[in-house]
């Protein structure tokens, strides 16, 4: 079953968000903040579904920050919660300029 934007807000309002250690982790390194990624799901989209993730199906969110620079986060919902799973700022090698269309692999 396909996740919904809508879904993902609703929980992240509820303040139903569970924050992996690892995705903490890797936002320090990256320079990005909670504010950011919470920003991010509330003004984003969904770009990508990830059905068959385990142990809840994900998606990748395509959105900006508080001083709108592009951000994708990459969350999934089970047991009532938002799981937090990663947050990046995307490339232009990976990713065309809209960043929300993956380049081909070579």
């Amino acid at each position: 079953m396909a996740l919904t934007i809508d879904e993902i807000r609703k929980l992240v309002k509820e303040g139903k968000i569970q924050w992996r250690g690892h995705m903490l982790h890797r936002m320090k390194q990256r320079g990005i903040n909670i504010l950011d990624v919470l920003e991010c799901i509330m003004n984003g989209e969904i770009i990508e579904q990830y059905e068959n993730d385990y142990p809840y199906p994900s998606c990748l969110i395509f959105g900006t920050t508080l001083n709108n620079s592009v951000l994708h986060v990459v969350c999934a919902i089970g047991d009532g919660y938002v799981w937090m799973i990663t947050a990046y700022f995307p490339s232009i090698e990976e990713w065309m300029p809209d960043y929300r269309t993956r380049r081909e692999k070579r």
